[in-house]
């Protein structure tokens, strides 16, 4: 699908723009599933002060809809109207030490590369980012975590612009977090977050970090193009053991298949499109209501048009 170019009459609006702005942009390459469609137009600020102005400029009735590193993730085949923005690592993926083992890590920081600048430092408590796939602005909007640890354990505040250009500041109590999910409003992008850690040993938050990566590699399909954790598990299940129990270990649609190895990952054998991973999810879904009577919900997010 290609949208109508809307750069000719946006680009007078943004004479002091410093970050790239482009029309009809790919956006399969950015997600760790590799499918979906374009986005009508596609922005990576320069930085947030970048970032600040654009909001401020673009009109409000042009939508906004915000990526990550794309690993939890699914992105329709039509594509994204209106302007998809990433962060990228050169604009807010700086790690700084604060005092009193406090960590300030930018929004595109890789989560992998957030536990191993806080190992480095001889800051413990946030090893756990090791097992969690992508980055810190989506860890901070679905408080994600893995291996006894989560996103709300460990950070004391937040920093996000909305909608309208206005920089935030949010405490951990204002961000409101759930399971997998947070209270802050949905068109805050983050740019940053401090995170407090406890004095520890570098050599052993390493090793606790090795023995998260050799867990995951036992058990998940990380080579696979996957994106991580397809479904929230619900009270008192595990969705994986529901998703067997329903007999769907290995069932395909198209070239999409859920994991043999971890059957709560969906998978792109190599052509699949975006509706082939959906329609599979759809299918579990319907297949583990069928047999437990227990609902499951999507925790990869899911954006854009068929």
């Amino acid at each position: 699908m290609i949208f109508p170019d809307l750069l000719p009459e946006l680009i007078p609006l943004f004479p002091q723009l410093r970050g790239s702005l482009s029309a009809n942009e790919p956006l399969a390459p950015y997600t760790w599933f590799r499918v979906g469609g374009p986005a009508q137009l596609f922005y990576l600020p320069a930085d947030e002060d970048d970032l600040v102005y654009f909001l401020r400029n673009l009109p409000r009735e042009i939508p906004v809809t915000v990526i990550g590193l794309g690993s939890n993730l699914i992105i329709r085949d039509g594509g994204v109207a209106g302007v998809v923005i990433r962060l990228s690592a050169k604009g807010f993926g700086a790690v700084c030490l604060e005092s009193n083992q406090r960590l300030r890590i930018g929004a595109a920081t890789p989560d992998i590369k957030a536990a191993r600048a806080a190992a480095e430092a001889g800051v413990s408590g946030l090893a756990f980012f090791r097992g969690i796939p992508g980055g810190i602005g989506g860890a901070l909007r679905m408080n994600a975590g893995a291996h006894g640890g989560e996103t709300k354990d460990c950070l004391i505040e937040t920093r996000g612009i909305d909608r309208a250009g206005d920089v935030h500041i949010f405490s951990a109590a204002q961000m409101g977090y759930g399971y997998r999910s947070c209270a802050a409003p949905a068109d805050i992008i983050f740019t940053e977050a401090l995170f407090q850690g406890v004095a520890g040993n570098s050599k052993d938050i390493l090793a606790e970090m090795d023995r998260i990566t050799a867990a995951r590699e036992a058990s998940q399909p990380i080579r696979d193009k996957t994106g991580g954790s397809t479904f929230k598990n619900p009270p008192g299940h595990k969705a994986w053991q529901l998703i067997d129990a329903a007999g769907c270990r290995g069932l395909r649609e198209g070239d999409a298949q859920v994991s043999e190895m971890h059957c709560n990952f969906l998978i792109n054998r190599g052509a699949a499109s975006a509706a082939d991973i959906e329609r599979l999810g759809e299918t579990v879904r319907r297949r583990v209501m069928e047999t437990s009577g227990v609902e499951l919900h999507w925790e990869i997010k899911r954006i854009g048009q068929p």
